[in-house]
């Protein structure tokens, strides 16, 4: 879920243990980009659960669509689904290129943009399946509305998804940024070789400086992760070169940001630097550009890195269905 490690010494915060929860069903189904290349898209259908839980099915409210972090896929997002399945919401996901279960060299993009693109055509997959998910139309409005969609991401997958709408490449009803890499924290040293290695060699693979005992308090969630096969530690000078530039072109177009957000980022991150996502904050916060509003943001003080991991996430997933239930 990290993107380089970002050596910063926090307060040991002691947290409650954290307790186990239905996972809900999912299905896990082959997409062809348009390159040729498989990904595996993650499928928590909203009737599928309904039924497990013996609930009563009902049209979704929105849909939303889940982005990953670097080196880990989208499987170990089942308990977000999970809590989105409950507030009422149709949930994908999908495994990066070059991680998880798609196709692709580990860590490495075919060119700069591979993962934008990516993120368009599932974008694209998700508008036609939300065609066959909204309610029918009545007779004062015979046109059914469009199911709204909102992108969930963490980490690297907070950065792809805010560079996509930053670039507007497809409108989006909303935006949820999970601890973004909005600034890596870099050192002198891997700055200068992210301005000559991308050019001389894009493809080489270095380790991505995770510890994992910097994503969450809880150890079983740090155990898990590191006995999870379909995880890796591996980054391109390509990839590498797409989050220097691209977290602070994010911030940079924070003072334009239209598209209703919600930004949740860790106080004790170590693995990216918080820092980059206050300043997107203060940006819009201080933009008359943008409405009042638009970019809501929440700092977890003591919490590392994946938030939604935390032993004491509840806060989070409240923080999370307050700005949806606002919302849709």
């Amino acid at each position: 879920m990290a993107v380089f490690s970002f050596n910063k010494t926090a307060p040991k915060v002691v947290f409650p243990k954290s307790k186990p929860h239905h996972t809900p069903s999912t299905v896990v189904v082959p997409f062809t980009a348009r390159d040729g290349e498989n990904l595996a898209l993650y499928e928590w259908p909203l009737d599928d659960w309904a039924n497990e839980m013996g609930r009563i099915r009902r049209p979704p409210r929105a849909v939303v669509l889940m982005v990953h972090g670097l080196g880990e896929h989208a499987g170990r997002y089942a308990p977000v689904a999970r809590r989105l399945l409950e507030w009422g919401f149709e949930v994908r996901a999908y495994d990066q290129r070059g991680h998880g279960r798609s196709g692709g060299a580990r860590g490495v993009l075919p060119d700069d943009t591979a993962l934008l693109e990516d993120l368009a055509e599932m974008v694209d997959d998700m508008r036609l399946h939300c065609r066959r998910l909204r309610p029918a139309g009545s007779a004062s409005q015979p046109e059914p509305q469009p199911l709204p969609l909102i992108l969930l991401g963490h980490s690297l997958g907070g950065l792809v998804v805010s560079r996509f709408v930053a670039l507007n490449m497809r409108p989006v009803d909303g935006l949820v940024m999970s601890s973004p890499a909005l600034d890596p924290g870099l050192n002198a040293l891997q700055k200068l070789l992210l301005a000559v290695m991308p050019r001389l060699a894009p493809n080489l693979c270095v380790s991505n400086g995770l510890d994992p005992y910097a994503l969450s308090h809880d150890d079983l969630v740090v155990q898990k992760y590191l006995a999870d096969r379909r995880v890796h530690n591996k980054i391109s000078s390509r990839l590498g070169e797409f989050i220097a530039v691209g977290g602070p072109a994010t911030v940079a177009a924070a003072a334009r940001w239209s598209t209703p957000t919600l930004l949740m980022y860790a106080g004790a991150d170590r693995l990216v630097n918080p820092a980059g996502s206050r300043a997107f904050a203060e940006a819009a916060a201080s933009s008359s550009a943008v409405a009042p509003g638009t970019v809501t943001s929440k700092c977890f003080e003591g919490f590392y890195h994946e938030i939604f991991n935390e032993v004491d996430a509840a806060q989070v997933f409240d923080t999370l269905k307050d700005w949806l239930d606002a919302r849709f």
